[in-house]
């Protein structure tokens, strides 16, 4: 077998060393999450920021709270977005409080306000899901391919100690197959530290939109008879 064929990449996988294979095998895995992960948020990213758009068009074109409240509960749980959710949970808390006698209106309003905090830390909490899995692959990746590497530059090495005269067909296929593992690793840890990056400014973005609407939401209530 020539020194081309050898250093293929299937056949460097193949003749790595149990623990390098392990390695790959590893970030192999981690990198086919990471994507699992990356299209998940990207997709329920795209459609929080549809669903933030419409039902802030619809709630400054109807103040109708009542209507808008049937409306929201009139849809199904997947047409309901993170606002529809801090809306109901304010407008709910301020009817109940509303209706108890003795309960002045800095009462209420704080109230209100109270259910719709809880609301949008659940809600923030929801959309964060997974980041912390990118960051960690971002982070980790690179160091799991880097093991990988000096273990296949060491068995490479010592492999050389049985051999009379070394030359560049001895030492290319170890340190060809060292070198995959680090390029795993790097191959697992780019993508997820750009979705994260991305993901994470996107939900800073959205957190920032429900946290205004928050304040707007009980001004409005403020406002009320």
């Amino acid at each position: 077998m020539g020194v081309t064929q050898d250093l293929s990449f299937i056949n460097l996988i193949i003749n790595a060393s149990v623990l390098v294979q392990l390695v790959m095998g590893l970030l192999m895995l981690v990198s086919l999450m990471s994507w699992w992960y990356i299209f998940l948020k990207m997709f329920t990213i795209r459609n929080e920021v549809k669903l933030t758009d419409e039902f802030e068009e619809a709630f400054w074109y109807n103040q109708n709270l009542n209507d808008l409240y049937t409306q929201i509960n009139g849809n199904s749980l997947r047409d309901q977005g993170a606002l529809e959710h801090i809306f109901s949970a304010g407008f709910v808390e301020y009817v109940k409080l509303k209706k108890q006698h003795g309960v002045d209106a800095s009462a209420v309003m704080e109230g209100a306000r109270r259910a719709m905090r809880a609301t949008y830390q659940r809600e923030t909490d929801r959309l964060e899901s997974h980041l912390a899995f990118l960051a960690s692959v971002g982070s980790v990746s690179p160091y799991v391919g880097l093991f990988g590497t000096v273990w296949g530059i060491m068995n490479a090495f010592r492999g050389l100690a049985n051999v009379g005269q070394a030359t560049v067909a001895h030492v290319a296929p170890g340190i060809a197959e060292a070198l995959v593992a680090t390029a795993m690793g790097l191959f697992a840890a780019i993508p997820a530290v750009i979705a994260y990056n991305r993901y994470a400014h996107d939900i800073n973005r959205l957190a920032t939109r429900f946290d205004s609407f928050t304040e707007e939401f009980s001004n409005v209530l403020q406002r009320q008879p």
